[in-house]
C-alpha cells in the first residue's frame, strides 16, 4: 500500500525473487462521506485475493494496513516510513490533534505535494520533485479524508509481531520518536523510492524469516 495521495508507482523499483512472491499492489480508493477507517480497510480486503498474506505498507498505508491486519490473519505486516502507534506521532501532529489545524488545509487547493509539504504534513523539500512523480490523488475528498484520519488514528499500542522498517533522516515521522525498528541509515520518508535497492537486497530475507 504506497503512502498518501501516492500511486503504486512507487514500488517501481521493487523487485523480489518471482519463484518466492507474488506482488499484487493495491491503489487508494475515494473514501465515502464519514466513512471510519476500519471500514475503508474492509473495502480495500475485497483486493486481496490470498490467504494470510504479507501485508507491506509506506506512510499512511503503513496505517492502513495496520487496520487491514485487524482484520484478517496475516503472515507478515511490514510497515516502511510510518508508525506504529500514537505514541510515535511527532509533536505537530499531536499538536492538529488537539486543536484540529489540519482541518485548515486549502485542500481543494493541493493539485501538489509542496502544500502538504509546507505544513509540514508531507516530505522534505529538496525531494519534492521525486514524489510529485508518484502522486497520483489530489481528490479533496481522499486528502480531507486522509489527513483526518491520520491525525485522529486511534492505537495506543503496536500490533504484535509489526515488522518496522524507518528511516533515520525522516523528516514526517523524526526517528527520535519510533521505538523497535529496523533503522535505515540516511534514510528518508520517500526511502522506498531512492533506497529500493536495499530493501531489494533485505525484504526477501525478512519476509520469510
Amino acid at each position: 500500500m504506497p503512502g498518501m495521495a501516492a500511486s503504486p508507482l512507487i514500488f517501481e523499483h521493487l523487485s523480489l525473487p518471482e519463484d518466492q512472491f507474488n506482488i499484487h499492489l493495491l491503489e487508494w480508493l475515494i473514501p465515502y462521506k464519514n466513512e471510519s477507517i476500519s471500514s475503508y480497510a474492509s473495502r480495500l480486503l475485497e483486493e486481496v485475493k490470498f490467504e494470510n498474506p504479507v501485508l507491506i505498507g509506506v506512510s499512511f498505508g503503513g496505517i492502513i494496513v495496520q487496520e487491514m491486519a485487524k482484520q484478517i490473519s496475516v503472515d507478515k505486516l511490514i510497515i516502511i516510513s510510518s508508525i506504529k502507534s500514537t505514541t510515535e506521532f511527532p509533536r505537530r501532529m499531536k499538536f492538529a490533534r488537539r486543536t484540529g489545524i489540519h482541518k485548515c488545509l486549502p485542500t481543494r487547493l493541493v493539485e501538489r505535494m509542496e502544500l502538504l509539504n509546507k505544513y509540514n504534513f508531507g516530505i522534505a523539500a529538496k525531494k519534492i520533485k521525486l514524489y510529485n512523480k508518484y502522486l497520483s490523488v489530489n481528490d479533496r475528498r481522499y486528502l480531507d479524508w486522509a489527513l483526518e484520519k491520520v491525525v485522529n488514528w486511534q492505537q495506543d499500542k503496536p500490533l504484535p509481531g509489526t515488522i518496522h522498517i524507518h528511516g533515520d533522516s525522516d523528516p514526517v515521522f523524526p526517528i527520535k520518536y519510533i521505538e523497535d525498528c529496523t533503522t535505515i541509515e540516511g534514510g528518508t520518508h520517500v526511502m522506498i523510492i531512492n533506497r529500493f535497492r536495499w530493501f531489494n537486497e533485505h525484504l526477501p530475507a525478512i519476509i520469510n524469516s
